[in-house]
């Protein structure tokens, strides 16, 4: 252990508050990732869900059913299927229809998915409590096309959607369902939903592979292929990323505030200790050390105490999201924040760069004060005492 590292050790920095400040501090830092990419997890995967991240569909579709569809194996399905960012692709079958529930009609978007039994669906919360439907009631649907269709379905299950209000508002079927309500085949639906790994679903990856997908459906696509068009998440809900993006400018901000609000507190500890061994400060000048050694002694101990800080943050934080991930404990208005729940999702990278960089501030903030050292003087000092 060399000198510096030595006295340091020895030194008691008093400084429970700005210990308690730096725990307080990076909790709400490592909470506020947590919180910030819960919420692009949730509704991005809730968008996904909805419409996928990246839709392949003709020109002009139409719920209504007046469409011929396409093929759900077009020639160039296995190279997009191949693409780097591509998780899986869904063929769905959309229509427009009605739900009437004694004496209330309910407009909702019906959309064919592979998975459901015959004659199934799923339906969102907010249409359960507008119709006072629950699991296995039935409901009678209206398709209105050239001719009017009705289908009388069995709830299967009610789930919370991201977008849930009265004008979209989407009740999945089973394809096979929709297939024949729309007059295809086992090969014909209205589009291709295309899911992209998690990494991939950021705007800019996102607009990327839009791009890329849709430039394999018009250069790969044969004689017998029908025309499609790429779309993205970002396209068709540019709200909700613009949200999002607000969300994590409010975490950056956060973050910078907690970072000065933890060096600042620790700069007046650090001061109180120098001023407190202003003796001890002339007696290592007189025995020969150097400011800049001097200054390493104290800027360990004030390390050592930014470090317990924030493994105390850490440790509290970590416990948080786990409790909050697992119980929902605290909620949200639907309506304003399209979850119900305060999300959590615990970005370690993220959460180990915050830790990094926010030590690393705090210890640059913390030379300030070290600057003191060179005014003492030991001749001075040493009088004194």
């Amino acid at each position: 252990m060399n000198a510096s590292g030595f006295i340091a050790g020895r030194l008691k920095f008093q400084g429970r508050m700005a210990m308690g400040t730096i725990a307080l501090s990076f909790v709400i830092m490592i909470v506020s990732i947590a919180v910030s990419s819960g919420f692009r997890k949730e509704i991005r995967d809730g968008l996904s869900t909805i419409s996928g991240d990246v839709l392949l569909e003709p020109p002009g579709q139409n719920w209504l059913g007046n469409s011929e569809g396409v093929s759900l194996t077009p020639s160039y399905i296995e190279k997009i299927r191949s693409y780097d960012g591509v998780e899986g692709i869904t063929p769905v079958v959309y229509h427009a229809g009605m739900i009437k529930a004694g004496e209330t009609i309910q407009g909702v978007a019906f959309k064919g998915v592979p998975g459901y039994s015959n004659l199934e669906v799923s339906i969102p919360s907010r249409l359960a409590c507008v119709l006072n439907l629950s699991p296995g009631d039935k409901l009678t649907s209206y398709f209105v096309g050239e001719k009017l269709k009705v289908r009388r379905f069995t709830v299967r299950d009610v789930y919370d959607s991201i977008i849930d209000n009265d004008d979209k508002m989407v009740v999945y079927a089973g394809l096979s369902d929709m297939q024949r309500l729309e007059g295809f085949d086992s090969t014909r639906v209205s589009a291709l939903e295309i899911t992209l790994k998690d990494s991939w679903k950021g705007m800019a990856r996102m607009e990327q592979a839009k791009d890329d997908i849709g430039m394999i459906a018009l250069a790969d696509m044969s004689d017998d292929d029908d025309t499609l068009i790429s779309s993205s998440a970002a396209d068709r809900f540019p709200v909700l990323f613009s949200w999002l993006d607000l969300i994590d400018f409010n975490v950056v901000f956060i973050i910078v505030l907690m970072i000065l609000v933890a060096g600042f507190n620790m700069i007046s500890g650090l001061l109180i200790m120098l001023f407190r061994n202003i003796s001890t400060i002339g007696t290592l000048k007189t025995l020969g050390m150097t400011d800049r050694q001097i200054s390493a002694v104290f800027l360990k101990a004030a390390l050592a105490l930014v470090l317990k800080g924030m493994a105390v943050g850490n440790a509290l934080a970590f416990i948080f999201c786990f409790v909050q991930g697992r119980t929902h404990m605290i909620s949200l208005n639907p309506d304003n924040y399209f979850i119900s729940f305060v999300p959590v999702s615990l970005n370690v990278p993220a959460v180990l760069a915050a830790d990094v960089v926010a030590v690393g501030i705090i210890m640059l903030l913390l030379l300030l004060p070290t600057l003191f050292i060179a005014r003492v003087d030991p001749a001075q000092t040493v009088r004194t005492n």
